[in-house]
């Protein structure tokens, strides 16, 4: 008997951090910059992507995600 495993998996990335204001909470914190990526992956091998990268924002005092622009600079 054969077994194919297959699925997806996501991936987050910090980019980097910053700490600034929270859009959600109001509190100043560390504020993660993630590019996240998903995967097809077969037998566990992830072989290549199914969705575009997206890059969120995950504040340190709520641990909220929000959408971020990958290009955009923090407000200060």
């Amino acid at each position: 008997m054969f077994f194919l495993l297959f699925g997806l998996r996501t991936r987050d990335e910090i980019v980097d951090t910053t700490v600034a204001t929270c859009e959600v909470c109001g509190w100043t914190a560390p504020q993660q910059r993630l590019a996240r990526t998903t995967r097809f992956t077969l037998f566990f091998v992830p072989l290549f992507p199914v969705r575009p990268k997206r890059h969120l924002l995950r504040c340190g005092h709520c641990m909220a995600l929000r959408a971020a622009h990958p290009q955009a600079a923090y407000a200060y």
